[in-house]
């Protein structure tokens, strides 16, 4: 299966409500219209997340224990799980929410340590395998299907989880009412948990070059294809922007998508988070552990309500 290669590509995966925009008709001459777009997310909001074909193959990329692509492998996700317990004490029954929670793999372990547990994602096929294994186990966990810019993310949570890049593919403005809405949904005290890209990683996604790749089946689609990838940078708004031509080989059909994704320096994120109403906010090098090796393209953080 063919799947973007970094996760600064995968990042979004269930974030987003609406389908990327229809670029119609496309033809194999789109293909050489190779135009920077005119604006970040000029060309489409998003990969389509909520489309139920998509959302399987997707699935499958998330429960991968061959690459971190579209979720980290176990090891990665259960060394995380134990700095989240060191920010928040769950024996009591804390409440966490997380923000684009893709299957559930960070909340079913939250929820074995006695954290209770409420997930929301756009992907179909990501939330009914979160409610599959949560039912299974009698876990402690909820889930809906929803956008996270119109989702009502509730209230009383004692810590809320945006991490794996997601909060970079939102433009900005929207960014910022998320992380709003995230900090009305803590309790006082409580503890938010960001995972950004770096500078350096959304820079790289912008200039990286243009490839090419044919494949049998992969992620943007069943059958086979070729799938056409481009990059561009925005300097004055600091967003990469990457384009897919997929190119069905049966039928010769174009589709294109596109997502774009801004890049934050740690500085600007304490200002926003601190204009928010948040205090004691904290980079952490990753969100495994503050005296081990960064997290490749990322960086973590916390604030508290």
């Amino acid at each position: 299966m063919t799947v973007p290669e970094t996760k600064a590509q995968m990042a979004g995966s269930g974030s987003r409500g609406a389908r990327p925009r229809a670029l119609a008709p496309l033809t194999l001459a789109s293909v050489l219209d190779r135009q920077v777009p005119a604006t970040p997310w000029a060309e489409g909001d998003n990969l389509p997340w909520d489309d139920p074909d998509f959302s399987e193959r997707m699935l499958a990329e998330h429960l991968s224990q061959q690459h971190d692509r579209a979720s980290r492998r176990a090891a990665t996700i259960d060394a995380q799980v134990r700095f989240l317990a060191r920010q928040v004490a769950g024996g009591d029954g804390a409440r966490v929410l997380d923000l684009a929670c893709g299957p559930g793999l960070y909340l079913h372990r939250l929820a074995r340590l006695g954290y209770r547990c409420h997930g929301i994602d756009f992907s179909p096929a990501a939330i009914r395998h979160a409610r599959s294994v949560a039912a299974a186990e009698a876990l402690d966990c909820t889930f809906d299907q929803a956008d996270l810019r119109q989702a009502d993310l509730g209230r009383g949570y004692a810590m809320v989880l945006l991490v794996y890049g997601q909060v970079n593919v939102f433009p900005r403005p929207v960014a910022r009412d998320i992380l709003s809405r995230a900090h009305a949904a803590l309790v006082p005290g409580g503890t938010l948990v960001l995972e950004p890209q770096t500078p350096e990683a959304v820079r790289a996604t912008g200039h990286g070059d243009a490839t090419w790749a044919s494949a049998r089946s992969g992620l943007f689609a069943a059958g086979p294809h070729l799938l056409l990838e481009e990059r561009f940078w925005d300097a004055p708004s600091r967003t990469a922007t990457e384009r897919w031509h997929v190119v069905h080989a049966e039928t010769a059909r174009v589709e294109r998508y596109a997502m774009s994704t801004c890049s934050y320096d740690a500085r600007e994120l304490v200002d926003l988070l601190a204009a928010i109403g948040f205090a004691e906010v904290r980079t952490h090098p990753s969100l495994t552990d503050d005296d081990g090796p960064a997290a490749p393209g990322l960086f973590g953080m916390t604030a508290v309500r």
